[in-house]
């Protein structure tokens, strides 16, 4: 089953927890679980730390004594999955549908990486209306081995080429990718020199949380669509919340903020922003929106993919104007990129496997703490966040950090760049984000401006690896 799946049953069902089994977007020796508390939720503190200690009490795995499952069954200790779950969760997944017209007839190709997605996601698209949806027969099947995939993550280099070479075989212009366990997703769209582009997790975030902010929820129209809408809301008080971790990219922040929207940052998992939202939305009154992390997460709430493909070729539903110009998602960056300035990601992630590289991550991370650079990349540092000490040092003055204690740091540049630094919470490495934000000028192509942020984000990026000594 999809973890999607999981985190809706555990709460449809009343259950005290639920557990899902997985390498996630890893090697297959990377399986472990994760756990969800009966909010549905990933958990966080005080869970994590008292089922970790419930663990440490008890003997090695393979000497705790287990019951066979007829025994346990007999027992009234198992029962098995309830067959109306399904449709239960497609019938949660069509009422967020914001729209139902449009042209869904056009190509569109799946892939679930060898994972456990491909046959509830069909479904899903198939009630939406999508009736031209071909998955990659070679990675449809659940297979732990992943056998055409050297690492099952859609964001990996190669991960996409059977999908691509399907896409062009089917004259599809729009590829859908989860990772094997479905948390994640991907998109590539066709560029108009007929390349494929793969869309960043920010960018992804980025689209779809503009699309849910400017959806107007008016009456149809006469051909079945809502028409968009950019405008700022007419009284402060919106109650709309969206959340984003605090290593995406900050241009849907700024999105919120024109259009008079709240929105936080989180630490990195969905976990911290699954549980925040609803924080929010039971002592502030809040109404969750839409949160994201740059890793290609998005709420399992959330009917992603059929939103990412409806309808033809627009990212909100613009009816025969938006098809009758022929505009992309890629043209949908460029106009957000237009009005709100370049935002620019990059992240350097770098293997230190065993004891031997956790000492060494340990040490990076104390040499920036006790020694922060003064410049990166040519740039000033303006301010230092030390998320492990809940401290910001801007111009001789500290404040008391709001987000849970946890180890990284952020560094904040002159003229909106920022470079952040954690350990990853998963895997053998240490990551560091850079985050670059160029102004397009009036009448300036957005790819100039692009241009510009990619030579910046570079020499931070080479500077700072230096700097830290990996």
């Amino acid at each position: 089953m999809p973890t999607p799946v999981v985190t809706f049953t555990v709460p449809h069902l009343s259950a005290a927890a639920g557990v899902m089994v997985t390498a996630s977007h890893n090697p297959p020796e990377y399986n472990g679980y994760k756990v969800y508390w009966s909010n549905g939720a990933q958990i966080i503190p005080p869970h994590d730390k008292g089922i970790a200690a419930a663990i440490a009490e008890q003997p090695p795995a393979d000497e705790v004594k287990l019951l066979d499952l007829p025994m346990a069954r007999e027992k009234n200790l198992l029962a098995d999955w309830p067959q109306d779950l399904e449709p239960a969760y497609l019938a949660a997944i069509a009422r967020l549908a914001l729209s139902k017209g449009g042209d869904r007839s056009f190509p569109i190709v799946y892939t679930a990486l060898h994972g456990v997605g491909n046959r509830l996601v069909l479904r899903a698209m198939e009630q939406a209306g999508f009736t031209r949806v071909k998955s990659v027969p070679e990675q449809a099947e659940p297979d732990g081995a992943f056998p055409t995939v050297r690492f099952p993550n859609p964001e990996e280099k190669g991960a996409l080429d059977l999908a691509y070479a399907l896409a062009d075989r089917e004259k599809s212009d729009l590829i859908i990718a989860n990772d094997p366990d479905v948390d994640r997703l991907a998109v590539a769209v066709r560029g108009k020199d007929g390349r494929w582009v793969q869309l960043t997790g920010n960018e992804v975030g980025t689209l779809l949380g503009h699309y849910l902010l400017t959806e107007v929820h008016d009456p149809a129209g006469a051909d079945g669509e809502r028409a968009p809408s950019s405008r700022a809301p007419t009284s402060v008080q919106d109650d709309r919340l969206v959340l984003a971790s605090c290593v995406s990219s900050p241009m849907l922040g700024a999105i919120c903020r024109e259009l008079g929207v709240r929105y936080e940052e989180t630490l990195t998992g969905f976990k911290w922003i699954a549980n925040r939202a609803m924080e929010l939305e039971r002592t502030r009154g809040a109404r969750f929106v839409f949160g994201y992390e740059e890793a290609s997460g998005t709420p399992s709430g959330r009917s992603s993919a059929t939103r990412t493909a409806s309808p033809r070729r627009c990212w909100w539903p613009r009816s025969r104007r938006c098809a009758g110009r022929g505009e992309s998602l890629l043209d949908e960056l460029a106009g957000l990129a237009r009005k709100y300035g370049v935002y620019l990601s990059g992240q350097r992630a770098i293997t230190l496997p065993g004891s031997d590289g956790l000492a060494k991550m340990g040490a990076v991370m104390a040499k920036l703490r006790e020694a922060p650079p003064d410049r990166v990349g040519g740039l000033q540092v303006v301010a230092v966040s030390d998320y492990q000490a809940q401290v910001r040092r801007e111009g001789g003055k500290s404040s008391a950090l709001a987000l849970p204690k946890t180890n990284m740091l952020a560094l904040d540049l002159e003229g909106g760049s920022r470079i952040i630094a954690r350990p990853s919470g998963t895997e053998p490495k240490i990551k560091f984000y850079f985050d670059v934000r160029e102004q397009v000028a009036e009448g300036e192509a957005a790819a100039a401006a692009m241009a510009r942020a990619q030579a910046t984000l570079a020499g931070l990026a080479e500077d700072f690896v230096r700097i830290a000594g990996v």
